[in-house]
């Protein structure tokens, strides 16, 4: 037996159903006897929705209104009332099972399981299991149009069925219809046979992956935006109703091992792929997540793995596995596993313990720990933050692709944190400089078209383009690399940029106006640094708000030489008090500017700025310059920022009391400078009033 089965939201209809993650508030079903060509009673039953606003569509489509719904009941009692009552029809027509029959896939995959699962209440075995009308249809009738062109109305169409949508409610005749289309199938030209339905998985199987392995670019997609302490298992929660393939969960990790919020998912198929797609901005809790098409390659950089110690771990299917961080670096299995207590046994004893060690072998802090059910891990995450040793444990909820990540792909091939790139090198002759001054000398252009170039900028001006300063106009881009609207001109005195702001103040680029104002070079510099300014003065940068995590840098770029007429200029040493020389009466360096290399323009410093999730560190990226180049500057009489060779690091939200001892201290098991405890520099108030950071380490 089939139970045909129709159903509508408050919000989208058709191909899009689903997509705006509105509420059920109708399904209509009946049950089909295939053997005998019998049809039970139909039913019609309204769902009482947690938001009863309906979309304009919706009611013009359905008829139905907000009073009508507020009187019916909510999902988990409609769907009990449907159990109960294809139950009755069934013994009615003498049949014991069935499967249900849907218009399309969006239904079940993209309504009923989503929303059953965000309200915590789980599907009978019957939801998992469906077949699709439109894919029987094109199997019994290959002429016809593609599957997903097929509506119910064109499938009747081209049987030739004689219904009047207009003589039935809504639902009652897409059902009927449904039941007409299946009875055709089944008559004596076609003889069609249901034989192959359509499943949905329970739960995600969790899995390794081997680098050797193919995978699809059509079935990967990026999940951007997810809670740093999310699993793969609420991952797989926020896709139920799409099937992912086995280990097809990977948690994205920065350079510190710590997940940034991103996933790379593989789903079985395209077309699981494609309807995965369509959540793009639905909602984990309070957050909604982006949702974007990846490709197999990066997939596999992310899960992929050859380890025979990481595969024999991952060998045992469906364990829950936990990372702890922040292990004594002398704890032992025996440590761990009294630390878990005899509550949470772990799969195996010390076969179920996997320590991350570096390359040298030296242990990292880290151990991933398998667990056989829910429960044990359960209990096991109560005990985060308690204490072994003398140190407090971090534990997480974990997946195989971030075990391999971080035992491969982190730790195993490279360092935890990269060497020093190649050194910077200056490109600008040295007269030229952003003023740092309270001199209102400076001008900014909000609003400009995002095509603008710096020309566009020198013809909107006019007259007063022979009074800029050289190399004084400075185009702001966004923490994407795209041109925020923003830009910055420095004009030779501060008569001169009054008369601007006065004379060219939201008038006219291309289509839009600009807003021009007149402002200081420290004005200027705080907001490139990441910092806002406006009517009621200066706001700190981004780093101080509250807001979603910044998509993924890459953690080196390639420098390129930039035309000095074109370039905006940047100043490092405005981060740094002056350079550690014991010749100070010494002649000062001549300034060292830097760019980035993709366009001449300045950066926003939001990867600096930006904040990053919970326990995911933001981190500061360096611009590498060419071979070639850097051989060229090797002869030039400058004196280098860095001594070489080093790497400079900057250490954010450090506790007020902090001294040298707890900084060596937790740079404990890296090669810092030992003969130079002078490489721990204090900033400068100076410094400081630029960053407006409450208190920071930079570190030779």
């Amino acid at each position: 037996s089939l139970v045909v089965l129709f159903g509508a939201t408050a919000g989208a209809y058709g191909a899009k159903l689903g997509s705006d993650e509105r509420e059920l508030i109708l399904l209509v079903w009946q049950v089909v006897d295939l053997q005998n060509k019998k049809v039970g009673t139909l039913h019609k039953s309204l769902v009482k929705a947690d938001n009863l606003d309906l979309s304009d569509q919706c009611r013009e489509v359905s008829g139905l209104t907000p009073e009508g719904l507020g009187k019916a009941e909510p999902l988990d009692r409609v769907l009990q009332q449907f159990s109960q009552l294809v139950s009755s029809d069934l013994k009615v027509l003498g049949r014991s099972s069935y499967t249900l029959c849907s218009d399309g896939q969006l239904l079940i995959r993209q309504v009923l399981h989503p929303e059953t699962s965000k309200k915590n209440f789980m599907l009978s075995d019957c939801f998992y299991s469906f077949y699709d009308l439109r894919k029987e249809f094109h199997t019994c009738y290959p002429s016809s149009a593609a599957v997903k062109d097929q509506t119910i109305k064109t499938m009747a169409e081209y049987l030739g069925l004689g219904t009047d949508e207009a003589e039935e409610d809504f639902g009652v005749w897409q059902v009927k219809t449904m039941v007409a289309i299946i009875f055709s199938m089944l008559s004596e030209g076609c003889n069609h046979v249901f034989t192959e339905p359509e499943t949905v998985k329970h739960k995600y199987e969790t899995g390794p992956c081997s680098k050797s392995e193919t995978v699809d670019s059509e079935t990967v997609i990026r999940a951007r935006g997810l809670p740093w302490q999310s699993s793969d298992q609420d991952i797989a929660r926020f896709f139920k109703g799409l099937n992912i393939a086995k280990g097809g969960v990977a948690l994205c990790l920065n350079s510190q091992g710590r997940r940034n919020g991103e996933a790379l998912v593989r789903f079985v198929n395209s077309e699981q792929r494609d309807l995965a797609l369509e959540r793009h901005k639905h909602h984990m809790g309070s957050r909604y997540i982006e949702v974007y098409k990846a490709t197999g390659e990066e997939f596999l950089k992310i899960a992929g793995g050859t380890s025979n110690e990481v595969a024999q771990f991952l060998s045992k299917e469906n364990q829950v596995i936990i990372r702890m961080r922040g292990l004594p670096f002398t704890a032992t299995q025996e440590d761990v596993l009294g630390f878990l207590g005899p509550e949470c046994p772990v799969t195996g004893g010390k076969e179920g313990l996997l320590f991350v060690k570096y390359p040298d072998g030296r242990p990292t802090g880290d151990a991933f720990v398998l667990f056989s059910c829910e429960e044990y891990a359960q209990n096991a995450l109560k005990k985060h933050k308690e204490i072994l040793g003398k140190r407090y444990i971090e534990l997480f909820r974990s997946t195989a692709a971030e075990v391999q990540q971080v035992v491969l792909n982190r730790y195993m091939s490279t360092p935890l944190i990269p060497t020093l790139p190649t050194p910077i090198i200056p490109v600008i002759p040295p007269p030229y400089t952003i003023a740092t001054g309270s001199v209102r000398d400076c001008v900014r252009l909000r609003g400009l078209p995002y095509t603008a170039g710096i020309d566009d900028i020198l013809e909107f001006m006019g007259d007063a383009t022979g009074d800029i300063k050289p190399h004084g106009v400075h185009m702001v881009l966004n923490q994407q690399g795209r041109p925020s609207g923003d830009a910055f001109i420095q004009m030779k005195s501060a008569d001169k940029a009054f008369m601007v702001a006065q004379k060219c103040h939201k008038k006219m680029m291309k289509d839009r106006y600009v807003e021009v104002f007149q402002c200081s070079g420290e004005e200027m510099n705080f907001v490139l640094m990441g910092g806002t300014l406006n009517r009621s003065g200066l706001s700190p940068p981004p780093c101080k708000l509250p807001c979603l995590s910044p998509p993924a840098y890459a953690a080196f770029q390639t420098a390129a030489v930039i035309p000095a007429e074109a370039a905006a200029l940047y100043q490092p040493q405005a981060l740094l008090p002056s350079t550690r020389t014991p010749q100070a009466s010494a002649a000062a360096p001549p300034t060292v500017t830097y760019y980035p290399a993709q366009a001449a323009q300045l950066y926003m410093n939001y990867t600096a700025y930006y904040p990053s999730p919970p326990v995911s560190p933001t981190t500061v990226g360096y611009i590498a310059a060419p071979p070639g180049a850097v051989a060229a500057a090797a002869t030039a009489t400058h004196t280098p920022i860095l001594p070489q060779p080093g790497a400079l690091v900057r250490m954010q939200g450090l506790p007020y009391n902090t001294g040298m001892k707890e900084i060596l201290s937790f740079f404990q098991g890296y090669q810092y400078a030992p003969d130079d405890y002078n490489g721990l520099i204090q900033l400068s108030d100076q410094a400081r009033s630029v960053l407006q950071a409450p208190k920071e380490w930079v570190c030779l």
